[in-house]
């Protein structure tokens, strides 16, 4: 196993094996949640295509990853307007992307018939606080950018790599990424509860070390890596995880 993202998780004064991950609460209510979904939706309207056309550096990586195990069909849980469905589609790749915004998912749609790959993706608007609407066993590889990071509760991320660990086929890789409590906006702004945190109209729930853990009981923890994204800068983990070819 890799782990050269440990170190950078810890930022100043903070003890990252007591810290959000612990907090099995409730977390945000649905107040927050209904605020999270509408801003998603006014943002894509607002701002079309807002992330570009070239894909995250973790879908990248996420790319070989799958390619390496003979994966055929990819999941993208956070597919906001596609650029990353759109490019595993590029790859060869059959994607199913879901996103709880449909003017987000409207523009991945649009977009995946002008690059000519709109027969390799389908999309469903889905929140992932409820159950995937997938059968067990149906997917090689899911993929999700800074989704398990959303305003989640704790028991709520829980469940949802939960229904992730039921959809994959034995051997299934999860590639995740999520900002860490090692970030600038960790502990700042409005706390609601349970490592979440909401700056400028964005709640994020900020990882701890042991969630990351904690997640991948049972399955084969293949690498925790820090890297940094965007201006602020926020600091993430990319997370990658291997289902066991037999279950258990």
């Amino acid at each position: 196993m890799s782990d050269d993202g440990q170190n950078l998780g810890q930022g100043p004064g903070q003890d990252l094996g007591q810290g959000p991950g612990q907090d099995l609460g409730q977390g945000p209510g649905q107040e927050l949640v209904e605020a999270q979904r509408a801003h998603w939706q006014s943002t894509y309207t607002a701002h079309p295509g807002m992330y570009g056309e070239e894909p995250s550096a973790p879908a990248t990586h996420a790319a070989a990853v799958y390619r390496a195990t003979g994966a055929r069909d990819v999941l993208e849980l956070g597919a906001g307007h596609g650029r990353d469905a759109l490019y595993f589609a590029r790859q060869g790749f059959t994607v199913q992307a879901t996103d709880f915004s449909a003017t987000g998912l409207e523009q991945l749609r649009a977009a995946a018939v002008r690059q000519g790959v709109d027969g390799r993706v389908t999309t469903t608007v889905h929140d992932v606080r409820d159950p995937l609407p997938l059968p067990d066993a149906s997917v090689d590889g899911v993929f999700a950018h800074m989704l398990l990071c959303m305003a989640l509760s704790t028991k709520e991320i829980h469940a949802l790599v939960g229904e992730v660990r039921r959809v994959l086929r034995p051997g299934g890789v999860l590639v995740y990424t999520v900002r860490h409590a090692g970030d600038a906006h960790y502990g700042a702004g409005t706390s609601h509860g349970d490592g979440i945190f909401e700056n400028g109209g964005f709640a994020v729930h900020f990882f701890d070390r042991p969630l990351v853990d904690a997640l991948a009981d049972g399955w084969s923890l293949d690498e925790v890596h820090a890297f940094e994204e965007g201006d602020l800068p926020r600091r993430l983990w990319r997370v990658t995880q291997t289902l066991p070819e037999e279950r258990v």
